[in-house]
């Protein structure tokens, strides 16, 4: 017979009430008497039933999560970090991808909210002037966007983006074309403030192409312009793009690396087994997933807390992509 929690009240001598409050982290049980019933209920087998307690709460004991693209490498790490969280927190998930349909993002929202607890948004697409009605629909966290009044958690670019083009410079690079991504985008358009202030800092000419569409594709078409332009150095708004760009530049024998140089952001997966290997801009995306879960509980269990707001830093992981420019003509 599975133990209960009277069964746990009763072996440490104390009401069922007090045991619910400690297991549930309350601060109004004392740090010593919290510790002192986790244990007990460990060495019992105690397993708390998530529906019941809910329902004791007033919960539906799950967060919803809405996504622009499952498909797109930067969001996967994100996803596993939130539910790998959650999990730990005895709280159920329920994902929604929206596939870059920014207009479905709102009525996706109001149809989740009345299933869970909270939303946690990533890098949500919806113009600047309707995110508030996220924020009158439920508590909610936003990754990768910045929301005021809201809960936030941030990627800074700026540091990885300035050693980006430190190290672009330190290898002879003085023009760098931008391959951008799209223009609803607000991680791009902090990219390109990032970029041209770090330009500007090292003395670098920029310029810009796109916007383009977070997809492989979208880098085979910008390969034909950054291959006229003549530009030794390119970074792109993301790993898929810089991919595709890659792809196309080795149809042209251009050889990445060495004729031309090229960096991502995202640091996903498929930029270590590329070839060459892609230089990226690492953007720690499973600790934003696991700190937005922690901030949407938080305010779940502190209704009248301010709505904190946390910045992640990024930094630039150097692979075969990037080399010394030539000085010689590039090939035709």
């Amino acid at each position: 017979m599975a133990v209960t929690l009277a069964d746990v009240a009763q072996a440490c001598g104390i009401s069922p009430s007090t045991v619910s409050r400690a297991l549930a982290g309350s601060p109004k049980v004392r740090p010593s008497t919290r510790e002192h019933i986790r244990r007990v209920a460990e060495q019992m087998g105690y397993a708390p039933n998530r529906i019941a307690r809910s329902l004791s709460m007033g919960r539906t004991g799950a967060i919803g999560v809405i996504v622009p693209d499952i498909a797109n490498p930067f969001f996967p790490p994100i996803i596993k970090a939130i539910q790998a969280r959650a999990a730990r927190k005895d709280t159920a998930v329920l994902l929604v991808d929206t596939d870059e349909h920014a207009g479905d993002e709102l009525e996706r929202a109001r149809v989740l909210a009345r299933q869970v607890d909270g939303l946690v948004l990533v890098s949500p697409r919806t113009p600047e002037d309707q995110l508030a009605e996220f924020v009158r629909l439920a508590p909610v966290v936003f990754v990768n966007r910045r929301v005021e009044g809201a809960a936030c958690v941030l990627i800074e670019n700026a540091d990885g983006l300035q050693q980006a083009v430190q190290h672009l410079t330190a290898l002879g690079h003085q023009r760098i074309c931008y391959l951008a991504g799209p223009r609803r985008s607000w991680s791009n358009r902090q990219r390109r403030a990032s970029l041209a202030a770090a330009c500007a800092e090292f003395g670098v000419e920029l310029s810009e192409f796109g916007p383009f569409e977070p997809q492989m594709q979208a880098g085979v078409r910008a390969a034909d312009l950054v291959r006229a332009s003549g530009y030794t150095a390119v970074i792109a708004y993301d790993d898929l793009i810089a991919l595709g760009l890659m792809a196309r530049l080795a149809e042209h024998r251009m050889r990445v690396g060495r004729d031309i140089s090229v960096i991502g952001v995202d640091d996903s997966p498929m930029s270590g087994l590329a070839y060459p290997t892609l230089t990226s801009i690492h953007v720690p995306g499973a600790e934003a997933g696991s700190v937005a879960v922690d901030l949407l509980l938080r305010r779940l269990d502190q209704p009248g807390s301010d709505p904190a707001v946390i910045e992640l830093e990024t930094h630039l992981v150097i692979r075969g992509s990037t080399g010394s420019v030539r000085l010689d003509p590039l090939p035709t």
